[in-house]
């Protein structure tokens, strides 16, 4: 193997480039990405970023001298316009040609965004998933103005705790029963609306969202139950979607995203996937985790199969989210809980989500110790009593031993 493309210049691809080289691979890498800026942390965008807290250098995954000390031909603000298989080569938008031997896409995903015909294409909608689109949500926040947040997802609550700590007038519409309905247990979602409510957030859930009001620039917004609402800007939090219109085009097999093996190979054997963009076997189902954890490892798995080495990528999922002064780390997937186990109360709590007697998932709410404990019990495939993991007389490090 002597030529290397990856497509895509986000967690993933930085971490596969790097793996490569830490590896010894010695041939030509071209790392190809369509934003203006070397690779950097997507998640703080919507946290430290968009508070103005951290600035964009703080968010570089690695120092752009990285790339060129290792000889990483980094390709920024360069798109791809197609996949020739056959010939094995990655086609730009300019016309040039790049050989490869292997190539990874890394193309991540993007946001839902609203219809037009709902008003989506009024001024003052924004989603929150690039660089570019937090600037231009940062240079509208000020204090006193009003926004709405349409998603009660990890995204919208982020956006809305920023604003409400910016001085604004929030109100956060959620069209399913409750917030997080399809990431977190009820009770992590009673928890984080009551911290929301807190800070003045007006959360309203099981309502829809009818169409934006305005004419040129959004003023407003009429909701299902006939609400109408004041807007001086709307932040569209509806989700991501994976990233596969390369892939699709290419003739690759697609499954809730590109489809891999457990070595990140996808139907041709040449090309490789990994992170937001990539399902992939997992525990008999085939799952897409959306997540900076999984973008690495996954990664750092396919770049093994590159160079002939697979060894199969094992899940083992963690996500965070910082919401005011309150640190959510999760460990494991809570897809399929039957039971929910509080322990702690207050600011500082846990919610341990229980199939049958197996522990698959903890959320810990400013409470490191108890995510630690929960993620190291879940990778090593032991549960301990639920009754144990509710009595506070029992330590965390005695849960470990049972």
């Amino acid at each position: 193997m002597k030529h290397v493309v990856v497509v895509g210049a986000g967690q993933a691809g930085s971490a596969l480039v790097a793996k490569l080289r830490a590896e010894g691979f010695s041939g030509s890498i071209v790392l190809i990405g369509a934003e203006d800026v070397a690779p950097y942390n997507r998640p703080r965008l919507s946290k430290a970023y968009l508070l103005g807290e951290a600035s964009l250098e703080r968010l570089l995954l690695r120092p752009a001298s990285f790339y060129a000390d290792n000889r990483i031909d980094l390709r920024l603000a360069t798109t791809v316009a197609a996949i020739d298989r056959a010939a094995r080569r990655v086609v730009l938008a300019d016309g040039e040609s790049l050989p490869y031997d292997a190539l990874a896409l890394t193309t991540g995903a993007v946001p839902r965004r609203m219809p037009a015909a709902v008003g989506g294409a009024l001024a003052g909608v924004f989603v929150l998933r690039a660089r570019d689109d937090a600037d231009a949500l940062a240079a509208e926040i000020a204090p006193g103005r009003r926004v709405l947040v349409v998603g009660g997802g990890y995204v919208g609550l982020e956006a809305a705790a920023v604003c409400a700590q910016k001085g604004m007038a929030v109100t956060l519409v959620e069209i399913a029963p409750r917030i997080l309905g399809r990431v977190a247990c009820a009770e992590t979602a009673d928890y984080f609306r009551a911290l929301h409510r807190a800070h003045g957030v007006d959360i309203r859930e099981g309502v829809a969202l009818e169409r934006l009001l305005g004419e040129g620039r959004v003023t407003g917004a009429l909701l299902a139950d006939g609400t109408r609402l004041e807007a001086d800007l709307v932040v569209a939090g509806l989700g991501i979607e994976p990233d596969v219109a390369l892939a699709q085009a290419a003739g690759l097999a697609l499954e809730n995203g590109i489809r891999t093996d457990e070595f990140g190979r996808t139907s041709d054997p040449a090309i490789f996937a990994a992170g937001d963009c990539a399902s992939f076997p997992h525990e008999g189902r085939r799952i897409r985790l959306e997540s900076v954890g999984n973008a690495i490892a996954q990664a750092e798995a396919a770049a093994l199969a590159m160079l002939g080495r697979p060894t199969p990528y094992r899940a083992m999922p963690w996500f965070w989210s910082d919401q005011y002064d309150c640190k959510l780390q999760i460990a494991g997937l809570g897809t399929g809980h039957d039971r929910i186990v509080v322990r702690g109360e207050g600011a500082a709590r846990s919610h341990w989500y229980y199939a049958g007697a197996r522990l698959i998932a903890v959320d810990a709410m400013n409470d490191a110790r108890a995510y630690m404990t929960g993620k190291r019990l879940i990778e090593s495939g032991r549960s301990p009593p639920p009754e144990a993991v509710a009595d506070p007389a029992i330590d965390l490090k005695a849960l470990a031993a049972l």
